[in-house]
């Protein structure tokens, strides 16, 4: 990771900056922009980056800059993580906040994450709750239950490592640990954002966490949150660069194996449905059983009851259940699996 500088200071910055990578969402993106305009908290700055993009961004965003306090960047593909480093170098605020170009902040956002972070040092990263909608079975709340272990407000390394305490993508966080962590990584393309939350735990940090639906997050049926395996080995790299990262003493390593170990086998799973799917029933299902403790609950029971009796149902159903989390289904087994784990 490269070196992240802080830009000079300003007695006229913003209190924070809305970072909006806009790749792909030119008919979303004014969505995204108006979302931002409504804020409560209007003391703010925000940079829209068509990193890429092969749609017209710059159209989309043309009917905003009017609006001083927004600013547009074009720059070649890099990947989201590469877009948003470039986006808050070229901004000032302290405080940033991440706004993918698909999804929306609800009015009252900044006023309460920004007071969050003003109002408490020891806090770096603060979350809400958000709702889940477009191509989902359902619309849902990101966090459904109580958050973390103690509280239901702060986090612990481990809570953000086992994803007991989740941190909404959207979250909002400070200028300077973005810097001494050096970034985003771009050379993920899936979980960027789990290993930049980690990267900032690792500094000894917490998250904080406001129990309010203030965020609104797209799943797009080609949306890089559709692929399950993608996201898994998205979350393994993490979790591999936690394990080096951290002091080989460090109270967080035996949890981390256990979730490399547990992640590595969601992932032979899936390549378990792929053979089923593919047309080896056989071979699959066989390789399915080796592993079904990656998954649980009634349905997967009685699934596997059937499928000894009649094993050619195994293709259609699995095949049914690949297109349903390609639109955006729950994680499932694997969610309730890391969320298991306790160090």
């Amino acid at each position: 990771m490269s070196e992240v500088a802080l830009p000079p200071e300003s007695s006229a910055r913003p209190r924070v900056a809305v970072i909006v990578p806009a790749y792909g969402v030119a008919h979303l993106v004014g969505e995204a922009l108006a979302s931002v305009q409504a804020q409560t908290l209007q003391d703010w700055e925000c940079v829209v980056i068509d990193d890429g993009a092969p749609d017209d961004v710059a159209g989309a965003v043309a009917p905003f800059l009017s609006d001083p306090r927004i600013r547009f960047l074009a720059t070649g593909n890099q990947g989201v993580g590469g877009a948003r480093n470039t986006a808050i170098a070229a901004c000032t605020a302290p405080l940033l906040v991440l706004l993918d170009g698909d999804d929306r902040l609800r009015p009252e956002y900044l006023a309460h994450t920004v007071a969050m972070l003003e109002g408490d040092p020891a806090i770096s990263i603060a979350t809400v709750n958000a709702l889940i909608f477009g191509a989902v079975p359902k619309e849902r709340l990101c966090f459904e239950g109580k958050q973390g272990r103690t509280d239901g407000r702060h986090s612990t390394l481990a809570e953000v490592l086992d994803r007991s305490f989740g941190i909404y993508i959207g979250s909002t966080f400070r200028r300077e640990d973005w810097a001494a962590v050096g970034g985003f990584d771009p050379s993920f393309t899936h979980c960027e954002d789990f290993d930049f939350w980690t990267r900032v735990m690792q500094l000894g940090r917490k998250a904080g966490y406001i129990d309010m639906v203030l965020g609104e997050y797209r799943v797009r049926p080609n949306s890089a949150s559709a692929s399950r395996e993608k996201m898994l080995r998205g979350n393994l790299r993490v979790y591999e660069k936690a394990h080096a990262a951290l002091p080989a003493d460090a109270p967080e390593q035996p949890l981390v194996a256990e979730l490399i170990a547990l992640t590595q086998r969601a992932i032979d799973f899936e390549h378990a449905v792929d053979r089923v799917i593919d047309g080896d029933t056989a071979g699959g299902l066989a390789a399915l059983r080796q592993v079904k403790a990656e998954v649980s609950g009634k349905v997967w029971k009685l699934s596997f009851a059937l499928w000894n009796v009649l094993p050619a149902l195994a293709r259609p159903m699995l095949h049914w259940r690949r297109r349903a989390h390609s639109r955006g289904g729950s994680e499932g087994g694997l969610r309730d699996l890391l969320q298991s784990v306790r160090p």
